[in-house]
């Protein structure tokens, strides 16, 4: 092949070479990238001794060919064939550049007629809305809407109540939210005072406690008292400050409001039965005393320490009461009472 293009290249003219040549590297490029594409889908084909022996046949052809183009000793095409071959192409350039214009004016004319057939939707489409509207007007006008005053009379009519309504229900939801703005603040209003009252109740309560004498504890109570009067806790306290005085009259009447005031007061039940153990009245201390154990056991420790009831100690109800053993004479329940400490 190599000294086939050699030859022709010696032989033929200079313009019908640049035509080949175009053409032969177009047709070389179309079977390189087919190549290409088969090689990328295709898996390399396998070559049979009989197609081997062919091709080997068409080999010996080419190179018989070939010695006879390098034996030719003229010009195998004439000029006339040359200016043949140049009219061709340029033919062929003037009807591609023809056909190029033919499918662009087809392309231009089928806009054309797109843009057309929309533009005609368009009016049509707003031509039939204007004639849905004198319909719908004529159809007014036939059910009595006689003229547009009445439309616009009905039209404010209709707005007026609508707008009366939601004017009503919003003043409606205002007044609700006002009245729960008022209920809030109320509240809050009493929450700051009762915070503020608690707050003062626990310094006095403090002070209560760090009072060293009865007379000081009793006026702190009567303070408390003063802001809350049915703190019962109050109550019993200060019972306890006036038992400290011998004043065991008061202390049970101030354990009777107490009670009054929380019936399940244990505290109270148990200031009653260090009153009435003051005034020997035994039965009634040991009966109060009792009511305080069965809400709280915890007085049997703080009773078993009281001085109070040392009186009770002989007692065999008491001892029952508090889980002891009774004793004859006040010298060895005071001895009991030391061990039981």
């Amino acid at each position: 092949m190599r000294s086939l293009i050699l030859a022709l290249t010696h032989r033929l003219p200079p313009a019908l070479l640049a035509a080949v040549f175009v053409v032969t590297c177009a047709f070389l490029s179309a079977g390189e990238s087919a190549q290409a594409q088969d090689a990328d889908t295709q898996e390399a084909p396998v070559v049979t001794a009989e197609e081997a022996a062919e091709n080997k046949k068409k080999l010996e052809e080419l190179d018989r060919v070939s010695d006879a183009v390098d034996e030719i000793n003229k010009p195998l095409y004439s000029p006339f064939i040359e200016r043949y071959v140049l009219d061709e192409l340029k033919q062929l350039r003037v009807d591609m550049a023809a056909q190029k214009v033919s499918l662009t004016e087809n392309i231009v004319d089928r806009q054309l007629s797109a843009a057309d057939k929309a533009i005609t939707y368009a009016t049509d489409t707003i031509t039939y809305f204007f004639y849905l509207i004198a319909g719908f007007s004529s159809l007014l006008v036939i059910m009595g809407w006689t003229s547009i005053r009445d439309v616009k009379e009905k039209v404010h009519t209709l707005a007026n109540q609508e707008i009366s309504s939601l004017v009503e229900q919003y003043e409606e939801r205002l007044r609700s939210i006002e009245e729960q703005l008022s209920e809030k603040t109320q509240h809050i209003e009493h929450n700051r005072d009762e915070i503020e009252l608690t707050q003062e109740v626990h310094s006095l309560w403090l002070r209560a406690g760090r009072e060293q004498t009865p007379t000081g504890k009793i006026a702190v109570y009567d303070q408390i008292l003063k802001l809350r009067q049915d703190d019962g806790e109050a109550l019993t306290y200060k019972a306890d400050a006036v038992l400290e005085l011998d004043e065991p009259q008061w202390a049970i009447n101030l354990c009777l409001q107490a009670l009054q005031i929380d019936s399940e007061n244990g505290n109270a039940y148990y200031q009653l039965a260090c009153a009435y153990a003051y005034l020997e009245q035994w039965e009634e201390s040991i009966s109060y005393l009792r009511k305080a154990l069965d809400i709280s056991t915890a007085y049997r420790d703080e009773a078993l320490e009281d001085s109070a009831f040392n009186g009770l100690y002989e007692l065999e109800e008491f001892a029952e009461l508090m889980g002891i053993q009774p004793e004859s004479t006040g010298g060895r329940a005071e001895g009991d009472q030391e061990g039981a400490r």
